[in-house]
Order: C-alpha cells, then sequence, then structure tokens
C-alpha cells in the first residue's frame, strides 16, 4: 500500500471520495507541506544566524532550496501522469515559474518589513519575529502555493502530451 492510500484510508467518508478525485491536489499539497518545512528550517537558520540582518535573502535562498526538492518530488510523483515535455524544458518552465513565485512567497514578508515597519527598533523583537513568521511563512506560502498549484498544472504539467502510465503490478 502506497504512502498515499494510506493516507486516504484514514479519511473518514465522504471526505475519502473528495480526497480521491483531487489525488493530485492531495500529493501536491502533501510535497507543499514537506517543502514548507525545508522552507522553513532554512529561513530560521539563516535568519538567526549568518543572514540575521537580511530576511529577504534568508527568505530567497531558503525557497530556492525548497523548489529545488519541490521539482523533484512534483515531477515524479504529484503530477507524474502529466506532461510528456523534454526533461530540459520542462525543468526550465518549472524553475521560471518557481521564480516567479519567489515574488508571491516574498511580498508578504516584504511589506511586513519594509512597508508596515515591522521591524527592530519600530516594533519589539518578539512582534518582528511573529510577524516575519505570519507574513514569510504563512500568508506568502499560501499566495506562492495557489500561484505555483495553477501555474504547473497550465504551463509546466499540462494535460497535453501525458506521459504514458504504468499500471501498477497486481497484488
Amino acid at each position: 500500500m502506497t504512502v498515499v492510500e494510506t493516507a486516504l484510508a484514514r479519511i473518514p467518508q465522504p471526505y475519502r471520495d473528495v480526497a480521491i478525485k483531487h489525488r493530485e491536489l492531495v500529493k501536491f499539497l502533501f510535497v507543499g507541506g514537506t517543502t514548507w518545512i525545508i522552507d522553513t528550517v532554512v529561513f530560521v537558520l539563516l535568519k538567526t544566524t549568518v543572514l540575521d540582518t537580511k530576511p529577504l535573502t534568508a527568505k530567497i535562498i531558503a525557497v530556492l532550496v525548497a523548489t529545488m526538492v519541490s521539482y523533484v518530488l512534483n515531477r515524479e510523483w504529484s503530477f507524474r501522469t502529466r506532461g510528456g515535455r523534454e526533461r530540459h524544458h520542462e525543468a526550465l518552465l518549472f524553475f521560471v515559474i518557481s521564480g516567479l513565485g519567489v515574488a508571491a512567497y516574498t511580498a508578504p514578508l516584504a511589506a511586513s518589513r519594509y512597508l508596515f515597519d515591522l521591524q527592530e527598533p519600530f516594533v519589539s523583537l518578539f512582534t518582528q519575529e511573529v510577524a516575519d513568521f505570519l507574513s514569510g511563512q504563512i500568508l506568502g506560502t499560501l499566495v506562492g502555493m495557489a500561484f505555483r498549484w495553477w501555474a504547473f498544472r497550465r504551463y509546466v504539467f499540462p494535460d497535453q502530451n501525458v506521459r504514458r502510465q504504468i499500471p501498477p503490478p497486481p497484488d
């Protein structure tokens, strides 16, 4: 039994039918959750050490690391039955769209820090850190993920020229 099938088996009805119908979205969200953890860990480590005065740089590096992992997981798992382009073309589109997504991910953090001045000395260190986390890790992630879901399905892994599906081995 696969990870997805195990997870789906634990979902009560009628939610299970919805999850099965939207299996691709469930996988995309699982990959997103995994890469969110990677993004968060890298962001916090960088922001609290070598890039303590450069939160946007720390965020961009964290998003780039998470994006590399995201490409592999999305291509090989979430959207494995879509696409069909040459791998280099698909990867280029993925990273261009992800690059545009970096703007979506970092815009809330930039607004929090530089538009609303939610940074020291204008607010306490605690308020700054909470604002950075909420704007960078929560709001930015939601905005960026919505954009990437739409763009990946439309441009990177379209329904046209889908890759051949290999049927699972018999039980």
